[in-house]
């Protein structure tokens, strides 16, 4: 199965996208975790990763990108590299920002802010 040529980054195979120098980045999610798999040198290396980690994770065999794989040990055997399943942290949450519009002072502001998000506001 051959990829769909593509641009910026989107490759036509779950969890796999394309990056600038022709590598193949990989990541999955599962239960609320996100793990990196690693680059690859083409689609189909990476994509064979992936379905790995679909394996692992004993996902629906529908979450997989080559649905004619049936077991988890072709799967690996598909993979000569193996993969490495590291853990990404979990990103932090955006700050609420400020918007002071026209006629609004910035001490109006601020207090609506402290109002509106205390657990923000330093003592």
């Amino acid at each position: 199965m051959a990829p769909k040529k593509t641009s910026k980054g989107k490759s036509s195979f779950f969890g796999v996208r394309a990056k600038p120098f022709g590598n193949f980045r990989v990541d999955f999610s599962d239960a609320g975790r996100r793990w990196w798999l690693g680059t690859y040198p083409s689609a189909d290396e990476a994509t064979r990763a992936y379905d790995v980690a679909v394996w692992r994770a004993e996902r629906p065999k529908m979450d997989l990108n080559f649905l004619e794989i049936k077991t988890r040990e072709k799967a690996e055997w598909l993979v000569p590299q193996g993969i490495r399943m590291e853990e990404m942290p979990a990103k932090k949450k955006k700050r609420p920002s400020v918007v002071v519009t026209p006629g609004e002072s910035d001490e109006a502001a601020m207090a609506q802010f402290a109002r509106e998000h205390p657990e923000y506001v330093q003592a």
